[in-house]
C-alpha cells in the first residue's frame, strides 16, 4: 500500500477550526492538527495516511486516539472527513482528476 504523506496537508490545520466537534471540543483553541482517523491503517508507531484525517482540537484527538474518554460515531469521522477534504480541494491542496 501506497503511504501518502504531505507536510502541506499537515500545515493546512494550522489556525483552523476543529472539525470532529465531539464532547468537549475547544473548536478553534489553537491546539488543532491533522488528526489521522482510524481505518485500519493504524498501530502503534503507525499512522494512516494523510489524505484519512480531519482537524481536530486536543480534546477530540484525545478522544479518537484513546487518550481520553469519550464517545463518538462513525457519522462524526465522516463528516470531519468531508469537511476537511472539501477544504482542501477549495484551497488545491487536493485535487480529483
Amino acid at each position: 500500500m501506497t503511504r501518502v504523506v504531505s507536510k502541506k496537508l499537515r500545515d493546512s490545520a494550522r489556525d483552523q477550526t476543529c472539525t470532529l466537534r465531539l464532547q468537549g471540543c475547544g473548536y478553534d483553541d489553537g491546539t488543532v492538527v491533522l488528526a489521522h482517523l482510524p481505518c485500519g491503517q493504524k498501530g502503534m508507531g503507525m499512522k494512516g495516511p494523510d489524505v484519512i484525517a480531519c482537524f481536530a482540537c486536543d480534546s477530540c484527538h484525545s478522544i479518537i486516539d484513546g487518550r481520553k474518554r469519550g464517545e463518538y460515531e462513525t457519522a462524526d469521522l465522516l463528516r470531519a472527513l468531508a469537511e476537511t477534504q472539501v477544504h482542501w480541494i477549495e484551497r488545491g491542496l487536493l485535487k480529483v482528476a
